[in-house]
């Protein structure tokens, strides 16, 4: 039987018994973190025994692609973001809610506008609710950083309605409690990789290319990737050996990128979705780079350093947090002079390059592995579910 609306559970669920709704996301066009973060953590908490609804927009033929239970909704989009859903959704989900008699919810921001609704809605039925913020962040007095700091101002009110909020850095934590976001509120659960699938092996990927070094970039092909410029660096480098840069992704610069560097020492992958040709490349390469303007925690980046590759990031979002000490951090302020040394430094140094893959994949293991990652969602779970203490 059916929970009656605004009653809460009487006892608090073991995880086999947990039934959690997720508001998340298809794969988009270009594809991106929010879908990959969706997928993991839904099939994490799968694997531990919860029973995931998934609310996502799209048709009703890509059910196939998401956990049981999923339910598709109609949104208007713009440039492959879903920005409306249609009049009506709210009710639908609060309908499947009871049905399905969901302990907890969680959202993936941005969803839609239902991201300011959600949390009235579930208050009412008694569900407590949390959000994942994954908006980019920079702290640079920069066009970046005003804008980054202008949104998380924007968004604070929004978030302080939800009873839990996981970002992925304490510098997150500090700009959000600033913010006026409660700090019991915030929780910092960083984005996660499953190091039993991302991990150091062989491939012929490279033999393939007939290549001698790689460097990848793996991401959308945004202007503020800054892959054209990683394009540029590397077909300045002075190396005499066969190295080639592969590039995995699409977006709005895609064409034209393409256009102006394929075959100059640059391969286009397109968008990668299935993850053993993924695995390929990254398991091949010896360099992988983000070098973005404004990031929030990569998870290609993490699934690089899974694999042991010597990594090179820009300190922007919690990217730097994560490589430091252990890959090669660089200002995006000073973006092509540090990256074209750090380029040439890491290909000329196999050494050093082995040397920082293995420090990369041991800080994965120990902090950004996708089962520490559920383990603490759960956590949070489960005092959001636990009766209040007298």
């Amino acid at each position: 039987m059916s929970r009656p609306p605004g009653v809460k559970p009487t006892h608090r669920p073991d995880t086999k018994n947990m039934k959690v709704a997720w508001f998340g996301h298809k794969a988009r066009k270009r594809g991106n973190g929010l879908v990959r973060y969706s997928h993991q953590i839904t099939q994490g908490l799968k694997a531990r025994g919860a029973h995931v609804t998934f609310f996502y927009h799209g048709p009703r033929q890509d059910q196939e692609e998401h956990p049981s239970h999923a339910v598709p909704l109609r949104a208007l989009s713009l440039w492959d973001h879903d920005l409306i859903s249609w009049p009506g959704s709210l009710s639908a989900i609060e309908r499947v809610l009871v049905d399905q008699e969901v302990d907890v919810a969680h959202v993936s921001l941005s969803f839609s506008n239902l991201d300011f609704h959600l949390p009235g809605s579930c208050h009412r039925l008694g569900i407590p609710i949390v959000a994942t913020f994954h908006a980019p962040y920079d702290r640079r007095r920069s066009l970046w950083g005003v804008g980054s700091r202008l949104f998380y101002r924007l968004w604070s009110s929004a978030l302080s309605r939800y009873d839990a909020v996981i970002i992925f850095s304490n510098q997150q934590r500090d700009i959000l409690s600033r913010c006026g976001v409660a700090e019991e509120r915030i929780h910092v659960i960083p984005n996660g990789v499953d190091i039993d699938i991302f991990r150091p092996g062989p491939s012929t990927y490279k033999q393939q290319l007939n290549a001698d070094l790689m460097i990848v970039y793996c991401g959308r092909l945004d202007p503020e990737k800054n892959v054209g410029v990683l394009l540029e660096v590397c077909s300045a480098l002075p190396t005499t050996d066969n190295c080639k840069t592969v590039i995995i992704g699409d977006g709005v610069e895609g064409e034209r990128l393409r256009q102006r560097f394929q075959g100059d020492g640059a391969v286009f992958t397109g968008l990668m979705n299935d993850t053993h040709s993924l695995l390929r490349i990254l398991q091949a390469a010896d360099v992988f780079v983000l070098p973005s303007e404004v990031e929030g925690l990569s998870i290609a980046m993490l699934e690089a350093m899974a694999c042991g590759m010597a990594t090179v990031a820009t300190d922007v979002g919690a990217d730097g947090e994560a490589l430091e000490g252990v890959g090669v951090v660089i200002d995006p302020n000073s973006l092509r002079s540090q990256l074209g040394l750090a380029l040439k430094l890491l290909l000329e140094n196999p050494d050093l390059r082995r040397s920082l893959g293995r420090k990369a994949r041991r800080r994965v293991a120990t902090r950004y592995s996708l089962q520490r990652n559920i383990d603490q969602v759960l956590t949070l779970y489960e005092a959001l579910l636990s009766p209040p203490t007298p």
